[in-house]
C-alpha cells in the first residue's frame, strides 16, 4: 500500500525497512539458476554464504543456506559452478539487504548445459551469425597481433613462443583476463573491444587451454559471441583442445584447434617463406630463361632463311626479270611503232594520190565562180561570165566566150 508522507510528516528508516521486509515476506519460494562467484564456509559456522550471479548479465544476489543444505552438494559444487537454488527472498532490516534463503541446491548437469548451448547455437545460427560469408580473411603478415588470454598461462606462452619462433619481428598487444569464473565474460568482452578499437591491431587471438565443459562456458556466452561477431578486426578462436567446440569457434573468422595451432595459422614461418621466395625466383628464372631460349631459336630460324641471309639475291633475281620484261616491252613497242609508221606512210601516199593538188600538178585546173563554187558543167556558166581558174602553181581570171560548135563554151584568159 502507498504511504502518505511529506517533508513535514516523514517516516523513520526503520519503519521503511520493516515495510519492505513485510512486502518481501509475502513472496513465495522460487527456483533460481546462476553461477557461484563467491563461496564462504567458515569452520564451525552453521550458515554458508555465497553469491549467485547471472552469467548473461552483470547482476548478482547474496544467498545463504544452512550448512546441512550445502553439505549435500559440497563435493560437486565450488566457485564457478552453475547451480539451481530453491530459495525464498529475505530482507535483513537492520542493514537493508536483500538475500535468498536456500532450502535446496542442485548442480546443473553437463547434459543440461549442452542442451542449452545447442539451443543457443541454433538461435544464433538462424540469425546468420555463423555464416561463412561473414568470415574475413586473415592478413598475410600481421604487424601487431592482439592476444586475449589468462595471465602467465600456458596458452599465452604457446602463442608467443611459437609466433616469435616463426617470425621473430612479430609484435603482440597482450590483454590478460580471467578465462573462467564469474569475471571471465565481461573482462574478455572488454579486452576484445579494446583491441578492436586499436587501428594498428591486424588480428585478435582469444586463447585458453583445455578444461571441462563448465570451465569453457564463458566462451559460449551469448554476449561474447555477439561482441566477436560485431568486431571489425578478424578474430581467431583458440579455446581448449581439438574436441572442444565453444560457440566462439563458430563465430570467429578462424578456428584454431590449440593456441599453438593459432600461432601457426596467424604468423607465417620465415623459413618457409624464404624457401617459397627462393622457389619462386628459381621458377621465374626458368620461365625467363625458357622464353629467351625460344626467342633465340626463333631469331636464329628467321636469320637462317635465304631471304634474310642473302637479301640481295632476291633483288638480283627480280632485276633480271625486270630487264627481260623491259626488253620485251621495248621490242613490242618498237614493232607497234614500226607497223604504225608503215600504215601511216601508206595512208599518206593514198591521201597524196587522191588529193586535188596532185590532180592539179598533172595539168588540170579548177574553175571557180566568184563565190568560190567549182564549175562542174558547161551549162552552169554563161557567155561572158568571169571565172577564176586554179592551177598547181596559182590562179588567174578567165572569161567565158561563145559556143565553139561542139556544144561547149570556151574559156579565155581575161585581160
Amino acid at each position: 500500500m502507498a504511504l502518505s508522507t511529506s517533508p513535514e510528516a516523514p517516516i523513520p528508516v526503520g519503519q521503511v525497512s520493516r515495510l519492505i521486509g513485510g512486502w518481501i515476506d509475502r513472496l513465495g519460494a522460487v527456483w533460481v539458476e546462476g553461477q557461484i562467484t563467491q563461496l564462504s564456509r567458515r569452520p564451525g559456522a552453521g550458515v554458508v554464504f555465497l553469491t549467485l550471479r547471472d552469467p548473461s548479465h552483470d547482476i548478482s544476489l547474496s544467498v545463504t543456506c544452512y550448512r546441512r543444505v550445502f553439505d549435500q552438494v559440497a563435493d560437486v559444487v565450488s566457485e564457478g559452478a552453475r547451480v539451481v537454488v530453491h530459495a525464498k527472498p529475505e530482507w535483513y532490516a537492520p542493514r537493508g539487504q536483500l538475500s535468498l534463503r536456500a532450502a535446496e541446491i542442485k548442480p546443473v548437469g553437463v547434459g543440461e548445459l549442452l542442451a542449452r548451448l545447442e539451443q543457443l547455437k541454433k538461435s544464433l545460427a538462424a540469425e546468420g551469425l555463423f555464416a561463412l560469408d561473414r568470415k574475413r580473411p586473415l592478413p598475410f603478415l600481421p604487424q601487431l597481433i592482439g592476444l586475449v588470454c589468462g595471465r602467465a598461462s600456458a596458452a599465452e606462452r604457446d602463442v608467443l613462443e611459437n609466433a616469435r619462433h616463426r617470425w621473430p619481428a612479430v609484435r603482440f598487444a597482450v590483454r590478460n583476463v580471467p578465462v573462467q569464473g564469474a569475471r571471465a565474460v565481461p573482462e574478455v568482452i572488454e579486452a576484445v573491444r579494446e583491441l578492436d578499437a586499436l587501428p594498428e591491431v591486424d588480428v585478435i587471438i582469444v586463447a585458453r587451454g583445455g578444461g571441462s565443459v563448465e570451465d569453457l562456458l564463458p566462451f559460449s556466452d551469448e554476449r561474447l559471441v555477439r561482441t566477436v561477431g560485431e568486431a571489425r578486426t578478424p578474430v581467431v578462436s583458440a579455446i581448449g583442445h581439438e574436441p572442444d567446440t565453444p560457440l566462439l569457434d563458430l563465430v570467429a573468422d578462424l578456428r584454431a584447434s590449440t593456441p599453438t595451432d593459432a600461432a601457426k595459422k596467424v604468423v607465417p614461418d620465415v623459413g618457409e617463406e624464404l624457401t617459397r621466395v627462393r622457389q619462386l625466383r628459381e621458377r621465374a628464372l626458368r620461365a625467363v630463361g625458357g622464353f629467351l631460349e625460344r626467342e633465340e631459336r626463333g631469331l636464329a630460324a628467321a636469320l637462317s632463311r635465304p631471304s634474310i641471309r642473302h637479301p640481295q639475291r632476291m633483288v638480283a633475281e627480280r632485276a633480271e626479270q625486270v630487264d627481260a620484261l623491259l626488253g620485251r616491252g621495248r621490242r613490242t613497242l618498237g614493232h607497234l611503232l614500226d607497223r604504225a609508221d608503215s600504215e601511216l606512210s601508206h595512208t599518206r601516199a593514198r591521201v597524196v594520190a587522191l588529193s586535188p593538188k596532185a590532180t592539179l600538178e598533172r595539168g588540170y585546173a579548177v574553175l571557180q565562180r566568184g563565190d568560190g563554187t567549182a564549175v562542174r558543167s558547161p551549162a552552169e556558166v554563161t557567155d561572158g561570165e568571169e571565172l577564176r581558174a586554179r592551177v598547181s602553181e596559182g590562179a588567174f581570171a578567165v572569161r567565158v566566150t561563145e559556143d565553139t560548135g561542139d556544144g561547149n563554151s570556151a574559156v579565155t584568159p581575161s585581160a
